[in-house]
């Protein structure tokens, strides 16, 4: 059975994608986030292109011209590369703890069985 998934991207990519999109959400231009950033558009460019890995600083001082927070940044980038993998008709499911129904007489302990899952839905 062949699984119908996508090779993970770069680190530098989803990065680069998750700027961009930030950028062109508030309608602003590489220069105009470049030169608060104090780097050049065309590093910038690479930057958002995925051709360039961006140190810290660099991540940083971008997300600060563009009002985003790095962690926030982060966090964003981690959530696509966490989930970047996983088909689309398929629902990932987390194992959860199933609690037996006992007598009021005494409490029954958890009961861990492979294969057992619990779906969540709002």
């Amino acid at each position: 059975m062949t699984e119908n998934v996508r090779p993970r991207p770069l680190l530098r990519t989803v990065v680069g994608e998750t700027l961009r999109r930030h950028r062109q959400e508030q309608r602003r231009t590489l220069a105009e986030v470049a030169r608060e950033a104090a780097v050049s558009v065309q590093y910038l460019s690479e930057v958002e292109r995925g051709r360039k890995e961006p140190s810290s600083e660099i991540l940083a001082a971008v997300c600060e011209a563009l009002g985003v927070e790095l962690s926030e940044l982060v966090v964003e980038v981690g959530h696509e590369l966490a989930f970047d993998r996983v088909p689309a008709d398929v629902v990932r499911l987390r194992l959860a703890t199933i609690t037996s129904i006992a007598p009021a007489t005494r409490a029954a302990p958890p009961i861990h069985r492979t294969g057992d899952a619990m779906l969540m839905a709002a």
